[in-house]
């Protein structure tokens, strides 16, 4: 349990610089579209894809660090349960609610039809290039199988018995 709690601890400190560091590259880069727009009426198109895939990242990391704090969007709030068999209820409810809505999306990312790993969204899009900044775009939509692996840490380390966050 204290081994996924600290698991769960530090790749909440990892997300919450990274969305930091993704959306502060956002706005530097929405800054030099914006200037280049009005001093050489012609912006470099690499920045409106990478603000665009910075976005992606800032929010999908973000998106952890909500849940881990309690912020997201709940079904049950946890202080009408102080204790006891209805606490659990809604831990349980949340935890059901989370790998309904999310596992699905985890496991088409890995996999296509008949479960073929080669038609999976990840593989998709490793055969696919940004079309400004050239890169693979699996260094891009990998946002989303991580964010939703960090989800699953944290709800399994609510389930062992941290207690979730409760938004102030």
């Amino acid at each position: 349990m204290r081994t996924l709690a600290k698991t769960s601890d530090a790749l909440d400190r990892l997300c919450r610089w990274g969305a930091l560091a993704a959306l502060v590259l956002m706005v530097l880069l929405i800054g030099i579209q914006v200037a280049a727009r009005y001093l050489w009426r012609d912006p470099p198109g690499w920045t409106e894809e990478g603000a665009r895939y910075a976005m992606v990242w800032a929010g999908l990391l973000g998106a952890t660090v909500s849940f881990r704090a309690g912020f997201d969007p709940v079904l049950a709030k946890f202080k009408m349960f102080e204790r006891g068999a209805l606490r659990a209820a809604a831990v349980a409810l949340r935890a059901i609610a989370t790998v309904l809505f999310l596992g699905p999306v985890l496991f088409f990312c890995v996999f296509g039809p008949n479960y073929d790993i080669s038609r999976g969204y990840l593989a998709r899009s490793a055969e696919r290039a940004a079309e400004a900044i050239g890169l693979p775009m699996v260094w891009f939509t990998a946002a989303l199988p991580i964010a939703i692996v960090v989800i699953f840490i944290h709800l399994l380390a609510d389930l062992a018995g941290r207690q979730p966050a409760e938004p102030k």
